[in-house]
């Protein structure tokens, strides 16, 4: 591209005369872009292979929350559900870290005890939110005013 320069060259003026030169270096920029992704789709991809536990644990992520996912709840509680049963599970993981560090019985270390004071914390974080993603839902359960099928259906959900 051709800049015409001036006494305000460096105020980036460009003459109009220029525009039109711009053009033609841009079709032959489409072109070459074309060119290298057509190069790489003849190339070999890689292939991945999981084994039995691999894939029924990936089948068993996909199917976590089906269940509320059929239910015939309002999708603003079945919101609530899925985030309830995703601090449950965070929660059931911090405790067993806590348990798992607690019982090394090394808790003179300083490094130690602050780990442990982490967990702890991080553990009444997810408490709170746990508390208050159940009160959520019983609020919003009320201002549904949910059929006693669905409540039964609301209570058997977060049972599991």
């Amino acid at each position: 591209m051709q800049v015409a320069t001036s006494g305000a060259s460096e105020r980036g003026y460009v003459a109009p005369s220029a525009a039109p030169l711009a053009a033609a270096p841009a079709e032959t920029a489409e072109t070459s872009a074309v060119a290298p992704a057509e190069e790489k789709s003849a190339e070999p991809g890689v292939k991945v292979s999981l084994s039995a536990v691999g894939l029924a644990r990936s089948k068993e992520a996909e199917n976590k929350n089906s269940d509320i996912d059929e239910s015939n709840l309002p999708d603003e509680i079945k919101q609530l559900l899925k985030m309830i049963r995703e601090l449950k599970a965070q929660l059931a993981q911090k405790m067993a870290e806590l348990q798992a560090l607690m019982a090394q019985g090394d808790m003179e270390d300083d490094a130690q005890q602050a780990k442990v004071r982490a967990l702890q914390t991080e553990v009444g974080s997810l408490n709170g939110a746990l508390s208050s993603a159940n009160a959520q839902l019983v609020k919003v359960m009320r201002d549904q005013k949910l059929t006693s099928e669905q409540s039964a259906s609301v209570g058997a959900l977060l049972a599991k």
